[in-house]
């Protein structure tokens, strides 16, 4: 489904639930579509299944997954996108680390937005391919 880093810096459980959601936004899983159970998910990407639980009871926390007793775990039938403001603290979270990456190597701005616009496109490109 997607691959986790454990050397990251973000915890393991975000890295499982922000791969579902970008599954979900690029179409990979759509509303309905059953995903691994908890066992299946832990045993596939080789960490405890109470880190992929964790990860699954958030997105169903936030809507996004839906649970079918005797049946299992679902995108739910409109999955909730986080609130713009939520989205762009992540978003400016994320850009003041990779800024702050960027400087620290010496880079300048125009490689930096390059390869960060290099990564987006592979990142959408190999979830396409897998699934």
């Amino acid at each position: 489904m997607f691959d986790i880093n454990p050397a990251h810096a973000s915890p393991i459980w975000l890295q499982i639930e922000e791969g579902i959601r970008r599954m979900i936004t690029l179409g990979s899983l759509g509303p309905g579509d059953s995903v691994p159970s908890v066992r299946d998910l832990a045993k596939s990407l080789r960490v405890n299944p109470n880190t992929v639980a964790r990860a699954y009871q958030r997105l169903t926390d936030a809507g996004v997954l839906a649970v079918k007793r005797g049946e299992g775990t679902f995108v739910s039938a409109s999955p909730s996108q986080p609130k713009k403001s939520e989205r762009n603290e992540k978003l400016r979270d994320a850009a003041t680390a990779y800024a702050g990456a960027a400087i620290a190597v010496g880079a300048s701005l125009g490689d930096a937005a390059a390869e960060l616009e290099s990564s987006y496109s592979r990142l959408v490109r190999d979830h396409r391919r897998k699934a």
